[in-house]
């Protein structure tokens, strides 16, 4: 076991150093994450695991910047962001996250394309043309681009969850961070959104995922269990997966 991870800090795409995070209700005081430190690399796949109430949600949280800690310091691909502004944050985030909910989080009016070129029009460095190609990019990764112009609705749980993908990856972000994202699905919808994580693993996309599924869990290179708020194991579960060139 190694809770800290603290090797090759230096170069790790997310480096979490003594990280608190403690919530007040009345009179109470909850450490949701106590004191925990973890290191990404580049093209690491991990699955964070634990009981409800363990702290796994609030971590992924703190990770994706919606959030921010009670005390400690993140640094994610060369940015300190520990002490940043909501605007500076929501900014990070856009450029350097890409978030797979359980819930999908699509909007029911705009159509799939739409969903997913929403997130790129808040970044100055993409026009038109180029959003278009991304959309296009993502949705033929995830074999959707024949629902391009449907609208969520239209669209079985198993597909929405591709749109899903599709809106993550379409900036090419530093990291994926993925909340329970089969949760919602039946098996055979759930093993497809797998296979299409492994497969972006394999290409060299890093993942961080949350999932109560051991099996799920078990798909990843590195498996990171958490209890009480703090990290009580951190295990390779297979040797980790060649980056594409």
């Amino acid at each position: 076991m190694n809770n800290n991870n603290t090797e090759n800090s230096t170069q790790a795409l997310v480096s979490l150093k003594d990280i608190t995070k403690v919530f007040f209700t009345d009179d109470v005081e909850t450490h949701a994450i106590n004191n925990i430190n973890l290191s990404i690399n580049k093209g690491e796949y991990l699955s964070i695991s634990g009981p409800s109430g363990c702290g796994k949600s609030t971590l992924l949280s703190l990770l994706g910047l919606l959030d921010t800690s009670s005390s400690g310091s993140y640094t994610l691909a060369g940015h300190n962001v520990s002490d940043l502004n909501r605007d500076e944050r929501s900014a990070i985030r856009n450029k350097e996250i890409g978030f797979i909910f359980q819930a999908f989080n699509l909007i029911s009016d705009l159509t799939v394309a739409e969903n997913i070129e929403l997130p790129l029009t808040y970044r100055s460095d993409f026009d038109a043309t180029q959003r278009a190609a991304m959309v296009n990019a993502a949705l033929d990764k995830v074999d959707m681009l024949h629902r391009a112009h449907h609208f969520p609705s239209q669209l079985s749980g198993g597909q929405q969850q591709r749109v899903a993908v599709a809106r993550a990856i379409s900036a090419k972000p530093a990291i994926i961070l993925a909340d329970e994202p089969t949760g919602n699905l039946d098996s055979k919808n759930a093993q497809i959104v797998m296979a299409l994580l492994d497969q972006l693993h394999q290409e060299g996309a890093t993942i961080c995922m949350v999932t109560h599924d051991p099996r799920s869990a078990a798909r990843a290179e590195r498996m990171i269990e958490v209890f009480d708020g703090k990290i009580v194991a951190d295990q390779l579960t297979q040797a980790p997966t060649a980056i594409a060139v």
